[in-house]
């Protein structure tokens, strides 16, 4: 049984009329005969009633319009749905991004996407780099944003964006020199290993000569804004994004020491064989649009 036979005994069963159901789907009548004469033949029962040259349905012909017809709303509903994903009118985005990401740097992004496209559904989870590629691996998430990098061949990975890492402190760092002997007898307060935060910090010590397993950590603590607000409260330096810092250095509660480590970059991650949404591409797209204007 195919939706085009159903159509057809719909057509002929409101007409009572083959030609004239012929004529209204625009097809011949032969096929329309064809049709009501294979479902006849293959469930081995009659719909319609032949009396001379006019028909009319049959009691099994008057139970099954009415199936017929759930049968057809249900398939032109479910065409719907196809045609609301394709034309963005519904539908839901699902991203995952480290902290810093997800807190600081997606937002604004988010905010023009629903006013875009505000019949969309969005929905966004919070974990570390490990974590928000071991979801888009495996189909939980359609994009993830991270700070680190990832070792998964089958992930895309390509730069969206980038940011700073800073190192402060709650006093001033005056004219000390802030070499790789002061680096290993500070107090540091970090973040988690497998945090792009942690990763980005640990690449860039290396770089100047500092091995990451030497530093006298006294906090180890799983957010950016735990960080923050003990390093607010004296309990030693951290290395943090620009834009976590950013507020409470222009308050004067964090002070930035000079020290470059370099820019840090953002990464997107998305599964190279997963279906890639309609919803997906055009955040995307947007996401293009809005760096380059910025």
């Amino acid at each position: 049984m195919t939706l085009e036979q159903l159509r057809i005994f719909v057509a002929v069963a409101e007409r009572e009329h083959m030609t004239a159901a012929a004529r209204a789907l625009n097809i011949t009548q032969s096929a329309v005969s064809a049709a009501i004469s294979a479902l006849e033949e293959r469930h081995g029962i009659r719909l319609f009633h032949r009396v001379g040259r006019g028909i009319s349905l049959s009691e099994a012909g008057r139970l099954f319009l009415d199936e017929a017809r759930a049968v057809l709303a249900r398939a032109s509903a479910a065409e719907n749905v196809l045609d609301e994903l394709g034309g963005l009118r519904r539908g839901t985005l699902r991203v995952v991004a480290s902290q810093t990401i997800a807190a600081y740097w997606l937002p604004p992004i988010f905010a023009l996407f629903r006013k875009r496209y505000p019949l969309l559904g969005m929905e966004l989870s919070i974990g570390n780099t490990q974590q928000t590629a071991a979801k888009v691996h495996a189909g939980e998430a359609d994009l993830g944003f991270v700070e680190g990098k990832v070792d998964d061949p089958t992930l895309a990975h390509w730069p969206v964006g980038e940011d700073r890492l800073l190192l402060v402190g709650s006093e001033p760092f005056g004219k000390r020199e802030i070499n790789a002997a002061w680096l290993r007898k500070a107090h540091w307060v970090t973040r988690e290993p497998g945090s792009g935060t942690r990763s980005t910090l640990d690449e860039s010590l290396r770089k100047i000569g500092v091995d990451p397993d030497d530093l006298h950590d006294v906090l180890v603590l799983p957010s950016n804004e735990a960080v923050r607000t003990a390093v607010e409260s004296g309990a030693g330096i951290a290395a943090l994004s620009a834009l976590v810092v950013q507020p409470a250095l222009v308050a004067g509660r964090l002070h930035a020491a000079p020290l470059e480590f370099g820019p840090r970059v953002f990464f997107g991650l998305r599964h190279k064989e997963r279906y890639c949404s309609k919803a997906t591409d055009a955040f995307l797209d947007l996401m293009e649009e809005y760096q380059a204007g910025r």
